[in-house]
């Protein structure tokens, strides 16, 4: 008989909300097999995504990178040599002084993103930065103009327990594909439709997976969620399903939004968002008659110019029905609030220089270019060290970053697991461990544990993680802070203790722990974030502003109340198509994107086209076409798809440059404009030209 397959626990250390919790196969010391989602935690409930089901294709690939290597060739060719640690190291060393030396700290910026979601290995490169005065980052890839839209409404970056979906007798699923990119919705959604009869709604801009699996299906133009979400407040008022009792309570201007609502019907909605009329009175009529309603608020409908009022006028339809009060009601975004981390440590926050110039993270492409608006009027990037991201795929306005990463001036490193686009730029390549191979803590931002990853197989190859090679850097660099002298367990055991939590030894013994606070607190029943205890229908923006951050301030004409605000990339005679960029199955931004598996399974980049429009362009399935706009251009084959609105294609996923005919890109259609008011990636907000190629 053979013996027992060794299990391992985890964390899935992606950048999705799911962040779920892991059992996985040890059949070696250096090998893993299946990954499967643990049954015992309450969120996870045994189900993953297919991707990370099969993550030992990830894993041991045979091209990974396993040892330091420096350039050879141009920028670009990849033609690199292998090296030692040391001379890789000592060269990174030698090209950041460099920088330093000519033109001042801020000259070298550390960039990263969400390659993985631990906490120390994600986020220890701040302290590097903080502790030599490097230039700051802006995240505005993802979430910053949805957090804003909700905590703006609420006060706070909470909600309804996520697990409440399941005793739900409406679920409504807004602007997130979650069959692509999270799994746990719909398992919890699934819950209730089985045991409860709930009904499920999905809101989004093409008909996807989760409208497939939807009761009702609404699909919208891009950006016209706030038409919607106000036309149906209009109706909740209008036919007495508004809980007047629950907002004299708890909100703060009722009488004002309803007034500011008459205008607002749902024939004034139909015509912003081709939407019918009677499809907006169903859906209204639906949470209106329906205490237990759950509204799910996704991140796709706020990557847009007006997403963060988009997300604002959605949240404050839960505020109108009252369905606050009851279980398997409310709403929900992101738990961020709820780990009151103590991020002083990891992140070195002890040493930040409170005026180090914030560069914006989505503008990559205008600081390498050397706009002095995206600079700051400080002084030009002359060095970069990367982890955890891909800005030359996932980055907006591709044309400028490419640009930018092919200047002979400009010095790179970069810490990663693939010889992606972005590595083949670097002067500089070292070999980054995965997951399985380090220790590191996790969040839930989609439910409510404190996880952790302990290290289940041997490091392969030269490879190094995330905290050792910071560590390294900072020792040569001269960078001061206890923390670069700790182990990552000792970190882990300190942060928890300083958060509040339990510590190291505790949490590795119970595999995760539940900080879901009580349902009158997540229901907000002792009041909302904001001072006053209230819901806010009259949006205060300015308090979204990141220090030291632009945009210039709010936009004059930005709504108070919540509001359709006609800011997107509108179609013209000159762009006459809506594109959104939306998520694929089986890539998750650029990873997995080298994997058989997926790539098998997503085949090639397509535009998803509406028979219609191809029959106007003369194209069918399969034909190349053209894509194009002020921003650049980049062709791609088509597939004609009727769950669209005419006018509006789709690219779904972050293909690799070369997937595509010309060697660029989706995103060299993307705007680097910042969306407001705190900035953000406007990747589901772009206009575009197409022509047969």
């Amino acid at each position: 008989m053979s013996a027992p397959v060794k299990l391992a626990y985890s964390a899935c250390p992606h950048d999705c909300p799911s962040t779920c919790a892991l059992e996985v196969e040890v059949l070696t010391p250096e090998r893993i097999g299946r990954v499967r989602g643990a049954k015992d935690n309450s969120y996870t409930d045994g189900v993953i995504c297919a991707k990370v089901a099969r993550y030992a294709e990830r894993v041991h690939h045979p091209d990974r990178l396993m040892h330091p290597m420096i350039r050879t060739g141009p920028k670009g060719s990849g033609e690199f040599r292998q090296a030692t640690w040391d001379e890789a190291m000592t060269m990174a060393v030698e090209g950041i002084q460099a920088a330093d030396r000519e033109f001042g700290t801020e000259s070298v910026w550390p960039y990263f993103y969400a390659g993985t979601m631990g906490l120390v290995m994600r986020d220890g490169i701040n302290r590097l930065r903080h502790s030599m005065g490097y230039s700051q980052m802006h995240s505005t890839f993802c979430v910053s103009m949805a957090f804003a839209g909700f905590v703006v409404g609420t006060g706070k970056l909470a909600g309804a327990d996520p697990r409440e979906m399941a005793k739900s007798d409406c679920v409504v699923i807004w602007g997130t594909n979650a069959v692509n990119t999270q799994v746990n919705v719909m398992t919890h959604a699934m819950k209730a439709r089985k045991e409860r009869g709930a009904k499920i709604v999905a809101i989004d801009v093409y008909r996807n997976g989760t409208i497939d699996q939807a009761d009702m299906g609404l699909v919208l133009r891009p950006g016209s969620d706030g038409a919607l979400a106000c036309a149906v407040m209009h109706v909740l008022f209008r036919d007495g399903h508004a809980d007047r009792e629950y907002l004299a309570q708890y909100a703060d201007d009722p009488a004002g939004l309803e007034a500011h609502l008459q205008t607002r019907t749902p024939e004034w909605a139909a015509g912003i968002t081709g939407l019918s009329v009677e499809e907006i009175e169903a859906f209204a009529t639906l949470v209106g008659t329906t205490p237990r309603t759950f509204f799910r608020l996704g991140y796709g409908f706020t990557r847009g110019r007006n997403g963060a009022v988009n997300m604002h006028a959605a949240s404050c339809i839960a505020a109108v029905t009252g369905c606050w009060k009851h279980e398997g009601g409310g709403a929900f975004h992101n738990n961020g609030a709820i780990y009151n981390w103590d991020r002083t440590l990891i992140e070195g926050l002890d040493a930040k220089r409170r005026h180090t110039r914030i560069l914006d993270q989505s503008r990559i492409g205008q600081i390498l270019a050397g706009d002095a608006d995206a600079l700051k009027g400080g002084p030009p990037v002359k060095a970069l060290f990367i982890q955890n991201t891909n800005p030359m795929m996932v980055a907006p306005d591709l044309s400028r970053v490419h640009a930018g990463f092919a200047r002979e001036d400009l010095f790179t490193v970069v810490h990663e697991q693939f010889m992606t686009d972005t590595a083949k730029m670097a002067d500089v390549v070292l070999p980054a461990t995965m997951f399985l191979e380090h220790t590191d803590i996790y969040q839930g931002g989609g439910h409510q544990h404190v996880l952790l990853g302990p290290r289940a197989i041997e490091v392969p190859g030269e490879c190094r993680s995330n905290h050792d090679v910071i560590c390294d850097l900072a020792r040569r660099l001269g960078a001061e802070h206890r923390g670069f002298d700790m182990t990552v367990e000792e970190i882990i055991d300190e942060t928890l203790k300083a958060s509040g939590l339990p510590d190291f030894e505790t949490l590795k013994s119970s595999r995760w722990i539940d900080v879901q606070p009580d349902f009158e607190t997540s229901h907000y029943l002792k009041g909302f974030g904001h001072a006053d205890g209230k819901f806010h229908f009259k949006a205060d923006w300015t308090t979204a502003m990141p220090r030291g951050f632009g945009p210039k301030g709010v936009p004059d004409d930005m709504p108070t109340f919540p509001d359709y605000w006609g800011r997107e990339d509108k179609a013209t005679a000159e762009h006459p198509f809506r594109m959104a960029t939306s998520p694929a199955r089986s890539f998750l931004n650029s990873s997995f994107t080298e994997t058989a598996g997926s790539k098998k399974k997503e085949g090639r980049p397509a535009v998803k086209l509406h028979p219609l429009d191809a029959e106007k362009l003369g194209v069918t399935n399969g034909d190349l076409v053209r894509l194009s706009n002020r921003n650049g251009a980049t062709r791609i084959h088509v597939e004609c798809f009727d769950g669209v609105q005419q006018g509006i294609v789709i690219v779904e996923s972050v293909w690799p440059n070369q997937a595509f005919v010309d060697g660029i890109g989706i995103n060299v259609l993307t705007s680097a404009e910042p969306g407001a008011p705190v900035g953000g990636g406007l990747f589901h907000d772009t206009a575009v030209n197409i022509e047969k190629a």
